[in-house]
């Protein structure tokens, strides 16, 4: 991605934690004459590999899986963003843009259409977001339902090869601009919009 170094994150503990956080993610592949992308619920194991993995499982009717197999695929992670209006700064010479939060993963794809290691990824996935729940659902894989569910599903881990990350808030702009930009945004009642003005606090406290 285009990526200014003034906006350019490279502290693996943040990135990792924002993948985490902003899990559902975009799995783009190129293969044969079209790219192709799915819209995934993953997993981050930083301490997997040289440079850590995401792990996951999709439907093995979605053909993605079998023509990325073995190549390299990029991961996109969405974070917080918001548009940003040139009245907010109360100066000349301000055009409008849109702060935003990403991370790009980069990886080899491996899928298996291994029992074992289908049911430890769908096992693991769903504790992970069921650990909310006041009464945890957990899967009973000993069932004729969860036999045939498991079969129409492959796993697949990514090995990292290499992480970008880019926060855009403004810091190409002066401070006197940029608290303006997050002042204005603390007054919105949209989450987005207040989860942005939270990281360019951060930012710029520093």
């Amino acid at each position: 991605m285009y990526l200014p170094n003034y906006y350019e994150v490279n502290d693996r503990t943040k990135l990792f934690d924002f993948m985490k956080s902003n899990n559902f993610a975009i799995m783009f592949s190129h293969t044969g004459e079209e790219p192709m992308a799915s819209h995934l619920p993953l997993m981050i194991d930083e301490t997997g590999g040289e440079n850590g993995m995401i792990l996951g499982h999709m439907a093995k009717a979605n053909r993605q899986w079998r023509y990325a197999d073995g190549q390299q695929v990029m991961v996109v992670f969405h974070g917080p963003h918001t548009y940003v209006s040139p009245t907010w700064y109360q100066e000349e010479g301000t055009v409008p843009t849109w702060n935003y939060t990403a991370v790009h993963a980069t990886g080899i794809f491996k899928a298996t259409e291994e029992p074992a290691v289908i049911e430890e990824m769908v096992a693991r996935l769903t504790a992970q977001h069921e650990a909310s729940q006041p009464q945890p659902w957990e899967m009973d894989f000993n069932t004729d339902y969860a036999a045939q569910m498991m079969k129409r599903i492959v796993a697949f881990q990514i090995k990292i090869t290499s992480i970008q990350g880019k926060w855009k808030l403004n810091q190409n702009q002066s401070d006197v601009r940029r608290e303006r930009v997050a002042a204005k945004l603390n007054t919105s009642t949209s989450e987005g919009d207040l989860q942005v003005a939270k990281l360019m606090d951060e930012d710029m406290a520093g």
